[in-house]
Formats: structure tokens, C-alpha cells, sequence
């Protein structure tokens, strides 16, 4: 009973919990305005009354799940007072530079975009209002760089010096902080995984009507578009992601070691298909590797030396004093896997659906329709498993080199008023999920509807109408 109220216990459950609760809605928010951003140019320049229909649909989706984003990414900021202050203290000069920019700058430009492209529709010319909707776009992926970069700082801390008076780090260059190698390899990586999982919510909601025989012209455009777009953007993740590996190596080498359950240090490394360690962690008993594959993704070289687990923890006791600074291997070791493996999956079921829908065609078979719906999830859960591939292989850092994770919570909170926080959260966040989903579902079953009565000769084929503006405002 005691374990369990330990307040550095409870408040990495908190933080951890809240954070991936609040993570379920960012990448939908990032991916889902730039599709949304191409459909409505799409209309605005063919005038396919089938892309308006698509960007409405699209469009509302998006509002809902924006929405459950800003109210459940506040709550992450107030965490930092209540559980972790003495991490607050010692950082928030630098930390909260990008934060606070990410406020002020990106969040404020975002919020007025949203609200001008809500009401915008018939009261802003039509080049106007597309405009907005990539400005939106833009302020939502600028939002996404300064949180990344904040995290950056974690992961590589640069840009500042220690107050050796006061006990904090204090900022002395932003645009270190800004252009931390890290923060510039990982936002790519979010982005174009953020694209898979919008568009692969696509292919669900078009895979739903296509199977139900309904919106045709809509829905096979809509799965089209959502296919492609995954794979490409499948193709981002992995080169984004090649370069985000090097610079894991050279700033957090440890978390590539135990990223393959590499014990010893290893010129010509081989790439670990499955590894079966000893119970501590200390040492491998079985392994099923591919020669020389980690030190190329390492290295760019099928040669090169990658550093193990047990010369880093040697390393880091005489830089850093004695101590335990190996993650849990379990965990960094599979959740590095799943990434890769459902990233990969989501790409393939892609593929496998641009063939049978080649040349207009159609599959027959229901169990085609429920792979495409029920494979929505796939890069979501992959994305999920990354943060904490990237987040739990940094321990027991909180602060990579500065600030170990247990001196960096509260000293005055009570692990009784953790756990009460923690359950108050969970129940609300809880309800909260029934209802974005259950509003995501409505809106995703209701499809297009018969828009085509706010326009004036629509011919039902996703041909050209003009579109009266003083009505269309009310589709919403």
C-alpha cells in the first residue's frame, strides 16, 4: 500500500497517463487540417461539388476532435506546477521559451484561423477563406515545433547555462533551443506520422459508406485519397525516422542500446529481431538478429561501432556518480518494435487496398471493408508507442545529463493527492473519450448528407455547381 502511494510513482503514472490520453487527439488535429486543406483547394479549383462535400465532412471531424485537444492538453501544463515543481524550477526559464511561444505565436494564429474558417463560409471571398484553412494548417503544425522543441530540450538539453547560485538552468540562446538536432529530426517524424493516422481515418469513413453502398462518387475519391496519402507519408516516417536514429545515437546513445538490447559494445552490429535477456536486464540469453543492420541504422555504416548497455552504465557512473542509468530494457526494446511493426502493417493494408481498388474497381468481400475501418486505430497505436519508446528510454532522466526523473517532482504533494488527481483525471478524461467518439461516429455515419440542395443544379456525380454562400454557412 505504500509502493503505491509513493508521490514520484503516482505522479509519472499521472503525467504518462494524461499525456498519452492527450496524444489520442494531436495527431488527428495536425493531419486532419492539412487533408482537409487539400480537399477544399481541390474544389476551389475544379469546382467538384464531391471535394466540398469531402472537406465539410472532413472539416467537421477535424472541429470535434480540435476541440477535445485544447481541453485536454491544458490540463498537461498545470501538471508541471502541481507534481513537478522542482523540475519547473530548474528549467522553466528554457523550457517554457518555446511554451510560451507556442501560446502566444502559434495557438493565437490558430485560434483565429479556426473561428474565421468556421463562420468564413459566406462572408469571405472563396481564394480568402481556402486561404485560412492552410494558414490554420500552417499555425497548427508551427504549434506542434514549438511543443517538440520544448521536448527536444529534454532529450538534448542546449542553449542554456547553469545558475550555479540559484540551482536552475537558465536560457542563453533560443535558437539553439530552437534548432536543437533533435527537435529538427522529430518534427518530421510527428508530422508525416500524423498524416498516416488522419488519412487512414479517411479510408475508415469512406470504407464504411463504400460497404453500406452509399455517397459512391464521394467515398471512392475519399478512399483514394486516404490510401496514397498514408502511403506517402508512411515513406516520410521511415526517412524521417532513419535520421531521427542517428541523432538518438549521438545525443542519447543509451537509448539506442537498450532500443536492440545491445549489451556489449559492437563494431558491425546486427539488427535484433528477438532478444530474450536475463531477468535483471543484464545480459542476453537468446537472440534471432539480421548482420551488420544496426550499425548501418546507426552509423550509415555496415561497419560501424555501436556502443552497449554495459559500457554505457560504466561510462555514465564515472561522468555522472554511481546510480542505475539503464532504462527498462522490456520496454524500450518492444515499444521500438510495435512502432516500426504497426507503422509498417498500416502502410501495407494501404497498398494492398490501392490494388484492389485499382481501375474503378470495387471488392465485393465484407471482410475488405471491415480491415480498412478497423485498421483506423493502427498508426494511432504506433504513434502511442513511440512517445513512450521516446519518453521511457530516456530515464531515469527527466532531463537527459542534468536532472535525474526523481528530483524533479513536487517535495510538498502527498501521494493521497496524486492518486485522488489521478482518479479525478481519469474518470473525466474517461467521459470525455465516450464523447468525442461517440460525436467522431455520428459525424463519420451521417457522411456528406444531401448537400447538394445548398446548390444550384448539383447533378448528384460530384460535377461543377456554384454553391449559394448564405446557405452553405448553415451545413454546419
Amino acid at each position: 500500500m505504500v509502493e503505491w502511494l509513493d508521490p514520484l510513482l503516482l505522479a509519472r503514472w499521472q503525467f504518462g497517463l494524461t499525456t498519452l490520453y492527450h496524444f489520442l487527439f494531436v495527431p488527428l488535429t495536425i493531419g486532419m487540417v492539412v487533408l482537409v486543406a487539400i480537399l477544399q483547394t481541390a474544389w476551389v479549383r475544379t469546382g467538384k461539388l464531391k471535394y466540398l462535400h469531402l472537406t465539410r465532412l472532413f472539416g467537421k471531424i477535424f472541429l470535434i476532435n480540435f476541440a477535445m485537444g485544447v481541453v485536454t492538453g491544458i490540463v498537461q501544463e498545470f501538471q508541471f506546477g502541481m507534481n513537478w515543481s522542482d523540475y519547473s524550477r530548474f528549467v522553466g526559464d528554457v523550457f517554457g521559451a518555446p511554451l510560451a511561444m507556442e501560446g502566444l505565436l502559434a495557438f493565437f494564429l490558430e485560434a483565429s484561423m479556426i473561428g474565421l474558417w468556421i463562420f468564413g463560409w459566406d462572408k469571405l471571398p472563396q481564394k480568402l477563406h481556402l486561404a485560412v484553412i492552410w494558414l490554420l494548417a500552417l499555425s497548427t503544425t508551427l504549434s506542434a515545433y514549438f511543443i517538440l522543441a520544448a521536448n527536444a530540450f529534454m532529450q538534448n538539453p542546449v542553449g542554456f547555462e547553469i545558475n550555479e547560485e540559484l540551482g536552475r538552468a537558465e536560457l542563453t540562446d533560443i535558437g539553439a533551443v530552437l534548432t536543437n538536432p533533435v527537435a529538427l529530426a522529430q518534427f518530421p517524424h510527428t508530422i508525416f506520422a500524423s498524416l498516416m493516422f488522419a488519412a487512414v481515418v479517411v479510408v475508415a469513413v469512406a470504407a464504411y459508406h463504400l460497404s453500406k453502398n452509399q455517397y459512391l462518387d464521394e467515398m471512392r475519391t475519399a478512399l483514394r485519397f486516404g490510401l496514397v496519402i498514408n502511403i506517402v507519408a508512411f515513406v516520410g516516417v521511415a526517412l524521417s525516422g532513419d535520421q531521427l536514429g542517428l541523432v538518438m545515437v549521438a545525443t542519447q546513445p543509451m537509448k539506442m542500446a537498450a532500443a536492440e538490447a545491445l549489451y556489449e559494445t559492437t563494431a558491425g552490429a546486427s539488427f535484433s529481431i528477438f532478444t530474450w535477456g536475463t531477468p535483471d536486464g543484464s545480459s542476453e540469453l537468446f537472440s534471432i538478429r539480421i548482420p551488420y543492420v544496426l550499425s548501418f541504422l546507426s552509423t550509415h555504416d555496415f561497419g560501424g561501432t555501436v556502443e552497449g548497455i554495459n559500457d554505457l552504465q560504466a561510462q555514465y557512473q564515472t561522468e555522472f556518480g554511481p546510480g542505475d542509468y539503464t532504462p527498462i530494457i522490456w520496454i524500450t526494446y518492444w515499444s521500438f518494435r510495435w512502432m516500426i511493426g504497426l507503422g509498417a502493417l498500416a502502410a501495407l493494408i494501404s497498398a494492398v487496398g490501392l490494388w484492389l481498388t485499382r481501375g474503378g474497381r470495387l471488392p465485393e468481400k465484407t471482410w475488405v471493408w471491415k480491415v480498412a475501418i478497423w485498421s483506423a486505430p493502427v498508426p494511432l497505436v504506433a504513434s502511442l508507442v513511440g512517445w513512450i519508446f521516446t519518453e521511457m528510454g530516456r530515464q531515469p532522466w527527466i532531463v537527459f545529463g542534468l536532472m535525474r526523473t526523481e528530483d524533479g517532482v513536487s517535495p510538498g504533494v502527498t501521494g493521497l493527492e496524486v492518486l485522488i488527481s489521478l482518479i479525478a483525471f481519469t474518470v473525466v478524461y474517461g467521459a470525455l473519450a465516450v464523447v468525442e467518439f461517440g460525436l467522431i461516429k455520428r459525424a463519420a455515419i451521417d457522411g456528406p448528407k444531401d448537400w447538394a440542395k445548398y446548390s444550384d443544379g448539383a447533378d448528384g456525380d460530384g460535377g461543377t455547381a456554384s454553391v449559394d454562400p448564405t446557405k452553405l454557412a448553415t451545413v454546419y
